[in-house]
């Protein structure tokens, strides 16, 4: 089993030091290929930085890369992702018009017999590591509007007391890199694909993507 993010727990992560000081997306997608600003980087096979339109009005933010993702090297290439580019379609957002990144940059697993990968969520300090990634992101791109994905992306953006169940679904102004942006935080797609309800999942998930589209017809160019 990974021990991955449990050797100290008194260290302190920062992937400060390795963000270049200028460029755009593709100068920080080189950079954070050589991050190791917390141990996740070890047992991962590479950083998943983000993907799509550096101009893209619209991003959405997942928790951190799943095993597919992991070996791809692309965000929401898995199941998950699948399921958010019907979900986006339905809701009538273009996914190519947008930007995708997770705000972790690295898989966290445990691995079980047989050498299967299974998904365990980020520490607050993997998180907050990864925090100056995202932080980037946001000022490169500069989105109007940003869907958060799960509970993890609502954290990064809106702070450590964001509860899905409370903010989902709701108009939220984006505090900090991006003053004039706002933030529509919805279920993480794989939590749909874990529903005992899918169908009820899946449409509310569909309703929380229709208010980010709603917002980008209000919100001027």
């Amino acid at each position: 089993m990974s021990s991955t993010g449990t050797e100290n727990p008194g260290q302190q992560y920062d992937a400060t030091p390795y963000l270049p000081d200028r460029g755009g997306i593709p100068a920080f997608r080189r950079a954070a290929a050589e991050c190791q600003g917390c141990p996740l980087f070890e047992n991962a096979t590479q950083t998943v930085f983000g993907a799509g339109k550096a101009t893209a009005r619209i991003m959405l933010v997942g928790e951190q890369p799943g095993d597919q993702e992991d070996r791809q090297g692309e965000p929401f290439v898995g199941p998950a992702g699948g399921l958010l580019r019907k979900a986006l379609r339905e809701a009538g957002i273009d996914a190519e018009e947008a930007y995708v990144t997770n705000a972790v940059k690295h898989f966290k697993f445990t691995e079980t017999r047989g050498k299967r990968r299974i998904h365990k969520s980020p520490e607050l300090r993997e998180m907050t590591a990864c925090r100056p990634w995202l932080a980037a992101e946001l000022r490169v791109v500069g989105p109007d509007v940003v869907v958060a994905l799960g509970a993890t992306a609502g954290k990064a953006l809106l702070g450590t007391s964001f509860r899905v169940s409370k903010e989902r679904g709701a108009l939220i102004p984006l505090p900090g890199e991006q003053p004039k942006a706002y933030v529509v935080a919805t279920l993480h797609p794989s939590a749909v694909l874990r529903s005992d309800d899918r169908e009820a999942a899946y449409t509310g998930l569909v309703s929380d993507l229709r208010v980010a589209a709603e917002a980008l017809q209000r919100v001027p160019r």
